[in-house]
């Protein structure tokens, strides 16, 4: 049960590149959950998949000799939702369906990307703390700093590109 949490039932052992593959994944379920069943599903998403993570990877961890094995995307899956919650709350309460707003799931996306893999500051120290902290905490911060991002990214296309549209 816990490989199967770990991998995100299976995504992680998508080649190449599973983290991309379970971001996708969270992206794409995200998405669907907004739009048919209820957008507050992301944000909940997030919370039932961190602690899961935290449940499932230290016995993926205790049977595997690699400190940050790449099957394991839970914490890519949390990381996605996380980022995804700051654009998929604000756009509920206004009533805007996402696939209206697409750049509200591709910004998320593409900017949780770049600092996965980029590992910024707070990012890159997390992955470095190594154990199940070390995995989960640096696609947390991930997906804080890219949720951030795509606000801030909104917000100056709202103020400034639209007006001049």
């Amino acid at each position: 049960m816990n490989k199967l949490i770990a991998t995100f039932f299976g995504i992680g052992h998508l080649r190449p590149a599973p983290g991309t593959w379970g971001s996708a994944a969270a992206v794409a379920l995200g998405v669907a959950a907004y739009e048919w069943l209820h957008p507050m599903l992301v944000p909940a998403g997030f919370v039932l998949a961190t602690l899961l993570g935290f449940w499932a990877v230290p016995g993926v961890l205790a049977q595997s000799a690699d400190g940050d094995p790449s099957e394991i995307v839970i914490d890519e899956v949390a990381g996605q939702w996380l980022a995804m919650s700051f654009t998929v709350i604000p756009l509920a309460r206004h009533g805007v369906s996402i696939l209206d707003a697409w750049p509200g799931f591709v910004a998320p996306f593409l900017l949780f990307r770049l600092f996965d893999i980029w590992k910024p500051w707070l990012v890159g120290r997390a992955d470095r703390r190594g154990g199940t902290l070390g995995v989960m905490a640096d696609d947390l911060w991930a997906g804080l700093f890219a949720g951030i991002a795509s606000v801030i990214l909104a917000g100056l296309y709202h103020a400034v590109l639209e007006p001049m549209l």
